[in-house]
């Protein structure tokens, strides 16, 4: 029995019916499918994807269960931190393709960093987290004690600290509905992130050691721990948002347990989406077809694989429209 589907949903069904709007219906019901055989899912986020509000469909999602792990730039895990306690300070710049050298100055003078047309305000946004992650970063090597920094997010969210700051409907914060549900997150590169380059000043300062935040290479161990847990029956899909770290680095589990650990039994990932608008070109792995990580071991000849080459501020939102019934 078909399950009752809102407006969006009907739209999508009865207007997406061909090149890449039908692979965006084909990746959302392969998605559905593989959930309703008892498969989990994870997704992955490049770009900046929390500073263009993903998090009010991404959340519902990880409430529903949808989602069971999240792999993420360092960007998009602090972004959406910022956009919840900062939004009203938010600047858009709907002419940005006809900015001057000078008037970029003029934001990064006026403390904006511009990502596309959103500034980000530094002082609201970054310096206020800075605040925050420096309490707990202490407060751990104090106890000799070491964490991701995901995980030092969630301390900080979890906490109350930040409550009283929020200025966005807090549901539509994917960072919040992670922490409430203890969400698995890998950040690969979390370094090259702005709280990243915040800690590694103090590293520099000598006011914190390089060890009281877990490594990437832990990340990976933290990750296979995870595959291994949660790979039986349908196994986990992967759901790539944009290219990248993000998508690189977790899909990579998978070869690195049965040709590097030389572990047998392991099996591939079970469903395979990406949405991206790069280019194959160069050897560009963003811009790789999905048949290419056959040849890495990473995906099966059978596996389910979709991708729609587009904007993925346009496609994620409706994909998971599509899920949630809406």
């Amino acid at each position: 029995m078909s399950k009752q589907r809102g407006p969006v949903s009907q739209f999508i069904e009865k207007n997406y019916l061909h090149f890449n709007a039908a692979a965006l219906m084909d990746a959302a019901k392969g998605y559905e499918a593989h959930l309703e055989a008892g498969g989990k899912m994870l997704v992955s986020l490049a770009g900046a994807m929390s500073t263009a509000e993903l998090g009010i469909s991404l959340a519902e999602m990880i409430r529903q269960d949808k989602v069971a792990i999240i792999s993420c730039t360092g960007a998009n895990l602090e972004e959406d931190v910022m956009n919840l306690v900062a939004h009203n300070h938010y600047k858009r710049v709907p002419n940005y393709r006809d900015l001057t050298p000078e008037q970029e100055k003029e934001l990064l003078d006026n403390h904006y960093n511009r990502v596309t047309d959103t500034c980000i305000p530094e002082e609201e946004a970054f310096r206020k987290l800075q605040s925050h992650l420096e309490r707990v970063w202490k407060d751990a090597e104090a106890k000799g004690e070491r964490y991701f920094p995901h995980e030092y997010i969630y301390q900080i969210v979890r906490d109350g600290g930040l409550e009283e700051e929020y200025q966005i409907d807090p549901k539509n914060s994917w960072i919040l509905a992670a922490a409430e549900k203890n969400l698995p997150i890998v950040v690969p590169g979390w370094e090259d992130s702005t709280c990243g380059n915040i800690f590694t000043s103090y590293v520099i300062k000598n006011e914190l050691k390089a060890s009281t935040v877990k490594t990437g290479i832990e990340y990976m161990v933290y990750l296979t721990e995870w595959y291994r847990a949660n790979s039986e029956g349908k196994g986990v899909g992967f759901f790539q948002i944009g290219g990248g770290i993000a998508g690189d680095f977790p899909i990579c589990v998978v070869p690195m347990m049965y040709q590097d650990l030389e572990w047998e039994e392991v099996p591939f990932w079970s469903y395979f989406c990406q949405i991206s608008d790069s280019t194959t070109s160069y050897g560009s792995y963003s811009g790789a077809v999905p048949n290419e990580k056959i040849t890495w071991g990473k995906l099966d000849v059978d596996t389910p694989k979709f991708i729609v080459e587009s904007d993925a501020t346009i496609v994620a939102p409706l994909i998971f429209a599509w899920l949630l019934g809406q």
